[in-house]
């Protein structure tokens, strides 16, 4: 099984936070429909092995940018010529990105007449001065109203929310979660604020408009969520995703099971199992490369220790935790030494755990999971 990503390179405006590539230009929007669907075309025997087998496609999924500021017809132009070029299991999981301000109730109803069959709606914030703060394009209501309307044509809905954000109290954050609960919303995904360089965000706390966040907060943020969530039936699969049963994010899932997934568009990435490769992050430039039937890609053969850390970078922050039996099985046993050794400071401040062979973090680990990772990568 495999999956496809489009990243849809466009934005109204631009968060504060954001380091995503994107245009708040639309100009070029023809051509770049043109040109992914074009990608598509040149890519379309990338899954098929030597031995002429086609993985099935269970997974699509539009992300950005903001793809539903792209029309419904553009929409299912790329839909229609995924299912003309590649194998489409017979229920795949196909993913629209949207923001609550291009969800309107015709717009709603009209996407739940194609065969996009999950919303993932970037809320955020339920209040006002945290989206004025992050510079969002909806209100407050319009997230409420996005919502209210979307759950009457799509049951399979999840929304993004921000945590650590300056300023917001423990007492807001609690709001926050209560509101998506109140709304049996079955699938939250949900982030801390992070500055990353470059970015409008870092600028204003470089001139001391808004405080750096806390981690402390962050993370006193995180650990109410996990209790809220997981008494309200939800299941923490993953480190920043949160699901009732059955209604996991099979786009997501594939990603950290290590499945394999074409990335199309500006940007994106892609994995065949061996290799992973990105597209060029620049709009002109990837429409002229692939109008002249050119992929604008760079492709890295991934080592032996690269695949051990990656497993053990992704294993750490689900569920399904790191095997033990694989560590040894498909690396060897000196990768298997090596990693208990250096889990064992973790294990002994119970901040991993080893259950039937399976490593895992602990409630203390999740929030340092990826640190926690970074000491159990085999550096050369």
């Amino acid at each position: 099984m495999a999956g496809i990503y489009l990243h849809i390179p466009f934005c109204k405006q631009a968060c504060h936070y954001c380091d995503f590539h994107f245009s708040t230009s639309l100009k070029k929007k023809e051509e770049m429909i043109s040109a992914l669907r074009r990608e598509l075309f040149l890519r379309k025997d990338e899954f098929v092995s030597s031995s002429g087998v086609e993985n099935q496609i269970e997974t699509i999924y539009f992300g950005g940018g903001t793809p539903s500021v792209i029309s419904n017809n553009e929409i299912n132009l790329l839909i229609d010529e995924i299912y003309q070029l590649f194998d489409v299991a017979e229920n795949p999981e196909i993913t629209l990105e949207a923001n609550p301000d291009d969800l309107s109730a015709d717009r709603i109803k009209e996407l739940s007449l194609s065969k996009i069959n999950r919303l993932s709606i970037g809320i955020q914030s339920f209040f006002d001065e945290d989206l004025r703060m992050m510079n969002r394009a909806h209100n407050a209501n319009e997230a409420w109203n996005s919502l209210q309307e979307a759950k009457k044509y799509f049951d399979n809905i999840s929304i993004d929310l921000i945590y650590g954000i300056p300023e917001m109290t423990v007492d807001r954050w609690q709001q926050n979660v209560q509101k998506a609960l109140n709304l049996n919303i079955p699938h939250i995904s949900s982030y801390a604020l992070t500055v990353e360089p470059k970015t409008a965000l870092a600028t204003l706390i470089k001139n001391g408009k808004i405080p750096t966040p806390d981690d402390g907060i962050a993370h006193e943020h995180f650990l109410l969520m996990i209790e809220m969530l997981e008494k309200a039936g939800f299941i923490h699969y993953e480190l920043s995703n949160f699901g009732k049963l059955d209604y996991f994010s099979k786009n997501n899932s594939a990603y950290w099971l290590g499945k394999k997934y074409l990335g199309i568009g500006p940007s994106a990435h892609s994995f065949n199992g061996e290799n992973r490769s990105w597209n060029i992050a620049n709009n002109s430039l990837y429409i002229n490369a692939i109008q002249q039937d050119k992929l604008p890609n760079e492709v890295e053969v991934l080592s032996k220790n690269d695949r051990y850390n990656e497993y053990v970078m992704t294993g750490l922050r689900t569920v399904w935790g790191v095997s033990l039996e694989k560590i040894k099985t498909d690396f060897g046993s000196d990768y298997l030494d090596y990693l208990l050794k250096n889990a064992d400071i973790f294990l002994t401040n119970e901040k991993l755990i080893i259950e039937n062979t399976i490593l895992k973090t602990t409630l203390k680990g999740k929030f340092f999971c990826d640190g926690i990772a970074s000491e159990l990568f085999w550096i050369d």
